[in-house]
């Protein structure tokens, strides 16, 4: 857990940054330029990469990865670059929760691994790199992109402390925790076997 030196207005003014990136519909708007249909409405209903895939544009769901972890990048490097780290962690736990709660969209996002993956590699690039690395590797041995989000998210915290960012610890938790919170559909169907695989339309 950082130092808290950043004034409570400073702080929620960084909550209120963070979310507003991370409230920004990328895959829906990807689609939509792309005249792939309302996501809401194909395979899970997802706005995120996974389910853009399901479309059967690679490219539209390369780009949706791509700008749903930029969200938190960005609203990371921001805060940290005017504010400090203690600004950095709640911009980052705000655009997370941003695109999980759009408000734009009812409150009914996506399940936020991009976003999760591009926080911490703004936040402690070891760490997103150690991250991204676990995703593929269970990926590849998998097939199924829910259960390794869940495996990368888990380890997420491992990792933090392993390469010596503890005070990232507190939020590592929180992250992981929502990350599991909205498989909880997935979750059930890995049990049970009928989670569908990457690519699978």
């Amino acid at each position: 857990m950082p130092t808290f030196d950043t004034s409570l207005p400073m702080l929620l003014l960084w909550a209120v940054v963070g979310y507003g990136l991370g409230s920004i519909a990328s895959g829906m708007i990807i689609a939509r330029v792309m005249n792939l249909g309302d996501l809401r409405s194909i395979g899970s209903g997802n706005i995120g990469a996974t389910n853009v895939l399901r479309t059967g544009n690679r490219k539209a769901a390369a780009l949706t990865l791509v700008f749903d972890a930029l969200k938190g990048v960005i609203a990371v490097l921001l805060a940290r670059a005017v504010s400090g780290e203690d600004a950095a962690q709640v911009a980052a736990f705000f655009a997370f929760l941003g695109h999980c709660f759009p408000v734009w969209l009812g409150f009914k996002g996506g399940k936020g691994v991009a976003t999760f993956l591009g926080v911490w590699l703004a936040l402690a690039w070891p760490v997103g790199l150690a991250c991204c690395a676990t995703w593929l590797v269970s990926a590849l041995i998998t097939r199924i992109s829910s259960l390794s989000a869940l495996v990368a998210a888990a380890s997420s915290t491992i990792w933090a402390f392993f390469l010596g960012y503890g005070q990232t610890a507190l939020l590592g938790i929180l992250l992981t925790l929502l990350v599991y919170w909205r498989h909880s559909a997935n979750i059930a169907r890995i049990k049970a076997g009928t989670e569908p695989k990457i690519g699978a339309k």
